[in-house]
């Protein structure tokens, strides 16, 4: 193939100098034909396929693999077909007997024609994008996954990130209010990609019925909810690229908390960071770029929205109520009962009757139960038999003088019943705990053990004391297995005796 250097030079000669095509084949050497060509292209213009390639083996299966391709594209990245994978479906279903060269020469670019094009998006003030994304942490000393909602303001870049221990519609909506928070006001509108925790069901006319909880959030908070198209994740590729850049730029090394709690809080401070920095082909601050958002947000609402899963459940015979495959206990007055259970993204709380019943610490872990033992001590002042062997007491950490009084009060009564009636003397005094502070009834033993006052009815009167701030008055002719100390009237003689040094 000729270069552009002898184009120009026999252009220059032909065009230019005005000599014939044939006396300039002959001064360089070239074909006529040559000349015709560079006579009608200032450059080399290639190789110009006039037909079309023929492909004797392959023709006969063109719309087979036409539909394939086009089968693809609606399919999952990661479960559509290699060209590998189409050379084997057509040796193995139509019996080709081509190469896989040829296969290959044919569907390369074939694909490359069917790549989506995209029109270039502005972002207007006022409106969000909002997405999960995954990372790992150190958690109480504990490596494990951590979920983060990403809610992303395309207009001026700020973002603000939370991360939960699971991504649940709780969770989800709890990070709005957060945002919401955050950013001082809600946007007019928020993208999200058509996740199960927004959407319910998608309708055959392509309309959105969206989840009960996110419902009620979109509710309480009036903005329109967006949705991009199915599997197309470029649709809100700003908050896309916004949970890849907190994953890199917040979570690497590994984060490192107490809790999810001081995780957070290392996380909003982060983002109130970035909003000092003037991105490339800005003029102004993210914070700055921010207020432009502000001006058009709408007004927070007077009470934040509540953001926990409620569901009605049902109380067992072990006074235990099931939620995602957990156990949680309510006290054992309320067994066999029907119960509203509110699970939040930290806590657990049981409703029955309009009243709260329980409240406890979320657990994630499936197949756990979560205990308060204050919930069983009515029912084991009537089993005492059942004390030493019952779960929810299993892993309660009292201090130490109840044990000891535990083992002071069974060994105070008679030999025939000490057992019973001392453990059912001393889970009264547990129930205590049901009516005063812990640190009141705790006191309250204490004092007990070193006045030798052991009686359930002693340590209420020492922790009645304690609350009123009063000085306790035992009268110890009601608790005559109490020692008592009997003092006598001293005579004269007796300090006369004392003077003259002989005994009285």
């Amino acid at each position: 193939m000729y270069g552009v250097e002898l184009y120009g030079r026999v252009r220059l000669a032909v065009l230019g100098q005005g000599i014939s095509q044939r006396e300039a084949a002959r001064r360089f050497g070239i074909d006529r034909g040559t000349v015709s060509k560079m006579v009608a292209h200032s450059a080399p213009p290639g190789y110009r396929q006039s037909l079309a390639p023929r492909r004797p083996k392959l023709d006969a299966h063109i719309g087979f693999i036409d539909q394939i391709l086009h089968d693809d594209i609606g399919a999952p990245k990661k479960q559509r077909h290699t060209i590998q994978r189409i050379y084997d479906r057509l040796r193995e279903e139509r019996g080709f007997d081509g190469g896989y060269t040829t296969v290959r020469d044919y569907v390369h670019p074939r694909r490359q024609r069917m790549k989506e094009a995209f029109v270039p998006l502005a972002h207007p003030a006022g409106h969000a994008q909002a997405d999960f994304g995954e990372a790992w942490a150190v958690i109480g000393g504990v490596t494990r996954k951590v979920h983060f909602l990403v809610v992303s303001l395309p207009h001026s870049d700020a973002i603000f990130v939370k991360a939960y221990p699971a991504e649940t519609a709780e969770a989800f909506c709890d990070g709005h209010v957060a945002a919401f928070a955050f950013f001082g006001g809600v946007p007019q509108s928020i993208l999200y990609d058509n996740t199960r925790l927004a959407v319910a069901k998608i309708l055959g006319d392509g309309t959105r019925k969206r989840s009960t909880l996110f419902g009620a959030l979109q509710s309480h908070y009036v903005f329109e909810d967006r949705y991009g198209r199915p599997g197309k994740g470029n649709d809100k590729g700003k908050v896309e690229g916004m949970v890849g850049f907190a994953r890199r730029t917040f979570m690497v090394p590994f984060p490192r908390a107490r809790d999810f709690a001081d995780l957070n809080v290392m996380l909003e401070t982060r983002c109130r960071e970035r909003q000092g920095k003037t991105l490339r082909g800005k003029t102004a601050s993210i914070g700055a770029r921010m207020t432009a958002d502000q001006a058009v947000f709408q007004d927070l609402p007077a009470v934040p929205f509540e953001a926990c899963d409620k569901r009605p459940g049902r109380v067992t015979s072990q006074a235990l109520v099931r939620y995602k495959n957990t156990d949680y206990s309510v006290p054992v007055a309320y067994a066999h009962r029907d119960v509203m259970v509110k699970a939040y993204v930290e806590e657990m709380v049981i409703v029955a009757d309009g009243q709260e019943i329980a409240r406890h610490r979320r657990s994630y872990e499936a197949g756990d139960f979560v205990f308060d033992p204050l919930h069983y001590l009515a029912l084991l002042e009537q089993k005492v038999g059942a004390l030493d062997q019952a779960a929810p007491l299993q892993g309660w950490d009292l201090p130490a003088e109840f044990a000891t009084l535990r083992r002071l009060l069974e060994a105070r009564l008679s030999p025939k019943n000490r057992r019973a009636a001392g453990k059912r003397e001393y889970v009264q005094v547990l129930r205590l705990i049901e009516t005063f502070p812990f640190a009141t009834v705790h006191g309250a033993v204490r004092d007990a053990l070193h006045l030798n006052a052991l009686s359930y009815d002693a340590i209420k009167h020492l922790a009645l004391c304690r609350v009123e701030k009063r000085q306790p008055k035992l009268d110890l002719a009601a608790y005559p297995h109490l020692p008592v100390a009997r003092v006598t009237t001293t005579s004269p003689s007796s300090y006369m005796s004392l003077l003259s040094g002989e005994p009285a």
